[in-house]
């Protein structure tokens, strides 16, 4: 005789007294404490973020439900197929996840849906509460993964459910509603793309990506500390030997505790980001996502795309949907890199969504909560913008609840040196090559130079003299033209020089400077051309040829 709709555990459930396997319709199943189940949960969010966590569990429940549709099929010797299909819920409640009660409509409901449930004791929403407390989305993932997938082996075709009400978020009762693929509205696309597999393949790549970059740092780190004697380094990779310097990290750290908003201004190249970054780490979201965004490198018809995300079919190649750096960086720290660059209509949509703490993805009418602590960065005076009347006053302020200003590398000579032996191990881990150290002639000069490109520029100049150098040191001919022509520094040094020693060296680097043009060089001295053709003879220069 074929079996009833009112399936019973005695039907489907065998298992040895003594122990050992266990079977469910024939296969083998497994008892699994559903504290652990929601320990897990709490893992994967805490580790892979809420998106990914939710793609992992609604397509395990996918998987879930389709295999128990296959196998219930085989099972038994169903008479009336419609019974079998009609079945995925009874097995719901019987394998203990959730007690289904059907849905009683009334014709002032509408249409009656392809499917529609509501759900008691979801063991989800249970431990989603226990562990994380009250969510603002549905969160019985796993659950609605089950009926999608028992619906959609059943009926040869993709049947997606979406939990319209939920426990976990605060309602009295969970409900779900299930439709085929097509008959769901754009407005649910946002819900299904949890079936696909690129919600948690995109997700994942990128923590993946992340968690390669962090440990490529902390190895090349370790690596540079360990063969830079004498040069102690801030976990963020910060050098600060001045008390300007000082006093800015002091100060980043400080802001590292809370979540207000930070503004770090500086010149091109001071690090910036770094600073940011410094914040992040120190923060408690250092556990979380740091997403980058340099504003000035991306157009002003994508930026908004790019920070808030789009709906499928908003744009012209806009496949899927895509979340957008405020929802990427959830939990975490946003960097909003020369933010001065940010256009005058965008400006408006990033006061808001820095004031309401809330995100509307383009082509979209909805709007989604973000969790994110905001750190901006302009080399820009925005004070000057504002009254220029290209940056908005509001959002000024609002960027500037503390702000941090990274003084440049000609006022931090005494952080020259330091940054250059650091940057120098770096780069011979990163170039493959064996050397050590700076020459005497190459550490005098480096302090001689201006470095108008601040600390970005320090790092170039290292690098090509690393790359360039034929011993194991850098020789004062492996910098930079520009570094090498620069005049002596007329602050003086542990061992200072005779005047007519620094007379000689600033001359000379004046006449390198100028390419050898002797009457430029004497014009800007402020000396006569047959001074310096003779002060030139004492040098032993040769004479300009005719």
């Amino acid at each position: 005789m074929a079996p009833k709709l009112e399936l019973n555990l005695s039907e489907l459930l065998t298992f040895d007294p003594n122990g050992g396997l266990i079977h469910f319709a024939g296969q083998r199943v497994l008892l699994l404490d559903p504290v652990a189940l929601g320990l897990l949960r709490k893992e994967l969010i805490g580790t892979v973020g809420m998106t990914a966590a939710r793609g992992i569990l609604t397509r395990l429940g996918f998987a879930h439900g389709w295999r128990t549709a296959e196998t219930m099929k085989s099972a038994f010797p169903w008479e009336d197929e419609s019974q079998w299909r009609r079945a995925g819920g009874r097995l719901h409640t019987l394998q203990g996840q959730v007690v289904l009660e059907p849905v009683e409509r009334r014709a002032e409901d509408g249409p009656e849906p392809f499917a529609e449930a509501m759900w008691h004791h979801s063991y989800e929403a249970e431990q989603h509460l226990l562990h994380l407390g009250k969510a603002e989305e549905p969160v019985c993932w796993a659950l609605t993964g089950f009926a999608s997938g028992y619906m959609s082996y059943c009926n040869g075709k993709p049947v997606y459910c979406i939990e319209t009400r939920c426990v976990g978020k605060g309602d009295p009762v969970c409900q779900i509603m299930g439709k085929p693929e097509e008959e769901w509205s754009p407005e649910c696309r946002e819900a299904l793309r949890f079936y696909e597999t690129q919600c948690m393949e995109g997700a994942l790549a990128q923590v993946t990506d992340a968690l390669k970059q962090a440990e490529r740092k902390l190895r090349a780190k370790r690596q540079s500390l360990a063969r830079v004697s004498g040069v102690p380094e801030d976990p963020a990779g910060m050098v600060a030997r001045t008390e300007e310097m000082k006093q800015v990290l002091s100060l980043a750290k400080r802001a590292a505790k809370v979540d207000s908003t930070v503004l770090i201004t500086g010149e091109s190249g001071v690090g910036k980001e770094r600073v940011a970054r410094l914040i992040h780490e120190e923060s408690g979201r250092a556990h979380k996502a740091f997403v980058a965004v340099n504003c000035a490198a991306v157009t002003e018809s994508l930026l908004e795309s790019e920070l808030f995300g789009h709906a499928r079919g908003s744009f012209t190649g806009a496949t899927h949907d895509r979340p957008g750096l405020f929802e990427a960086a959830h939990g975490g720290t946003l960097f909003l890199d020369e933010v001065g660059e940010v256009p005058a209509s965008m400006q408006a949509k990033l006061l808001r969504a820095l004031q309401e703490k809330e995100v509307r993805r383009v082509g979209e009418n909805q709007s989604r909560k973000v969790d994110v602590r905001v750190v901006a960065a302009t080399n820009r005076n925005l004070a000057a913008e504002v009254v220029a009347g290209r940056f908005r006053q509001d959002l000024y302020y609002r960027l500037r609840v503390i702000e941090l200003k990274v003084p440049p590398l000609r006022e931090r000579r005494d952080d020259i040196l330091p940054l250059a032996r650091m940057l120098l191990a770096e780069a011979t881990e990163r170039l493959g090559r064996r050397v050590s150290g700076l020459s005497p002639e190459a550490a005098d000069q480096l302090l001689r130079y201006g470095w108008p490109g601040n600390v970005r520029e320090l790092g170039n100049a290292i690098e090509r003299a690393v790359a360039l150098s034929e011993g194991n040191r850098v020789e004062k001919d492996d910098l930079p033209e520009e570094v090498r022509a620069a005049p002596p520094s007329l602050v003086p040094g542990e061992s200072p020089r005779t005047l007519e020693a620094m007379e000689r060296e600033y001359i000379l680097a004046v006449l390198a400077r100028n390419g050898g043009n002797r009457a430029r060089t004497a014009e800007q001295l402020d000396i006569g051309v047959a001074t310096l053709y003779r002060k030139l003879k004492q040098y032993g220069e040769p004479e300009a040829p005719n």
